[in-house]
């Protein structure tokens, strides 16, 4: 049973399997994910009223250009529709939405589909939606890193003024100050990261589902919360 008073701050999800599900209904994979987009939409929705104050989740990676330029140019052609579907109720249920990643190399409508969502929600202070979008989380911290680099090489700073806190506030989520996450899900039955938030995964409890992502629906989602409520957080005391 999940407990309302006791609910994660942050919950950081990798959206998977749209694939699959789209090879098991026989389907197009832009069809998977289509059918993946519903399913976030109903997650952020009942993250806002299960009163999680951040939802992260993995929309593209830094590796997902490898796919087919078909396949890459229908993810973004369902970003911009989501955008368009969904600008108007994001700002009424007062959600801010934040991305992580290098935007700057999507395509131009995707580009300013988003930048129009986070000027339009940018004073919203309910949910913070952060969509990681061409984001990898080695290349977060090498630019981290190099950014720090260059302070010390500008005299800013000494090398042994680097703390953790600093290379975290170099990094995406240091730029808008957001937590750690407590809890990372992964749907699909898959049990790794991926490059996704592998600096602030270092206390995060896993939890990975077997179902796949378009079929993840509000109920499972709670099932994984209480998951991660019945886990003992020691942070290596005991």
């Amino acid at each position: 049973m999940l407990d309302r008073d006791r609910m994660p701050r942050h919950v950081a999800i990798i959206m998977d399997g749209n694939g699959r599900w789209a090879k098991a209904h026989n389907v197009p994979r832009v069809l998977g994910h289509n059918a993946g987009m519903k399913a976030m939409k109903k997650i952020v929705d009942h993250s806002d009223k299960l009163g999680i104050e951040y939802l992260t989740v993995y929309a593209f990676s830094t590796e997902n250009w490898k796919r087919s330029v078909e396949e890459v140019s229908g993810i973004f052609k369902l970003l911009v529709k989501y955008v368009q579907s969904d600008l108007k109720e994001l700002i009424e249920n007062n959600v801010r939405v934040n991305i992580l990643g290098d935007y700057s190399a999507i395509p131009d409508d995707a580009r300013a589909s988003l930048e129009k969502t986070l000027r339009e929600t940018h004073d919203n202070d309910g949910l913070k939606f952060n969509i990681a979008i061409n984001y990898g989380s080695r290349d977060e911290m090498r630019r981290g890193i190099s950014e720090i680099c260059q302070m010390v090489k500008d005299g800013e700073i000494d090398p042994e003024d680097v703390t953790e806190e600093m290379i975290g506030a170099h990094l995406f989520t240091g730029h808008e100050n957001i937590p750690d996450p407590e809890v990372i899900i992964r749907t699909s039955g898959e049990e790794r990261l991926s490059n996704f938030l592998l600096w602030q995964s270092a206390y995060s409890e896993f939890v990975f589902v077997d179902d796949l992502w378009p079929d993840f629906t509000p109920a499972r989602y709670e099932e994984a919360l209480a998951i991660y409520q019945s886990r003992d957080r020691r942070f290596g005391g005991r």
